[in-house]
């Protein structure tokens, strides 16, 4: 599957905008322990490739982004790219679908019962902002060293958490991480830390404008509940 990704990059025009997106990062002055990068993906052509990669990217987008991950890696140590870049965990690949099956399993539609959204892929949903918090950040990546002196991770990039759709801040960034190599306790390197904006929005499904316009379909009793959208 990683000779597929790099079929598609190559083909979609994807590889030209990773080593564009790498010369910028080569070029500049700051350390960086976690190297982002989005990389727009059309579900039908990876399907035609490899029906077993487009599976993955419909269905289980974290494991495809991992192949990704792996084959950009490669590409960056091959052709030296970035020269500051050490492991792969420091790559950090989001995938953005151009678009998604028109049918109905991939619409979010909140309100059907019983609710059955718990598989971590992609889902389209469409509804109407009735609230918007303000732009805050959040960790997108960050680096810990063990603080163990003679552990052979007390330096390096052995360590790299990452934010992955889904998690909670706490997942990315907390006090209680230890070594695996010495049970040691882990120490953030704080001039590491990747920043990224976050904003919180309240929607609501678009079915409620037609409570709004007076629509009744015979039921006594309805409800319209809205429901939190965080954008990164």
């Amino acid at each position: 599957m990683r000779e597929i990704v790099l079929i598609y990059l190559d083909r979609s025009g994807g590889l030209q905008k990773f080593v564009h997106d790498c010369k910028k990062y080569n070029d500049s002055k700051q350390s960086y322990a976690v190297y982002r990068f989005i990389i727009s993906i059309n579900p039908s052509d990876i399907a035609e490739l490899d029906a077993t990669l487009g599976n993955y990217i419909l269905h289980n987008p974290i494991k495809a982004a991992q192949i990704f991950q792996s084959v950009c890696f490669v590409a960056v140590k091959t052709l030296s790219l970035v020269e500051q870049l050490q492991t792969e965990a420091q790559i950090n690949v989001l995938l953005k679908p151009t678009h998604l099956p028109s049918l109905p399993s991939y619409i979010l539609d909140l309100s059907a019962f019983p609710f059955n959204y718990t598989s971590q892929r992609f889902y389209e949903a469409e509804g109407i902002v009735i609230a918007m918090g303000t732009v805050t950040k959040y960790t997108q990546g960050a680096r810990f060293l063990c603080t163990g002196e003679t552990c052979p991770f007390s330096e390096g990039f052995r360590y790299i958490r990452v934010h992955v759709p889904g998690a909670t801040e706490s997942a990315t960034v907390r006090n209680d991480f230890v070594c695996s190599s010495c049970s040691s306790p882990l120490q953030e390197d704080m001039k590491f830390r990747v920043l990224g904006d976050k904003q919180i929005l309240e929607m609501i499904d678009k079915k409620a404008l037609n409570a709004f316009k007076g629509y009744s379909n015979n039921k006594s009793h309805f409800r319209i509940q809205t429901f939190t959208v965080f954008l990164r």
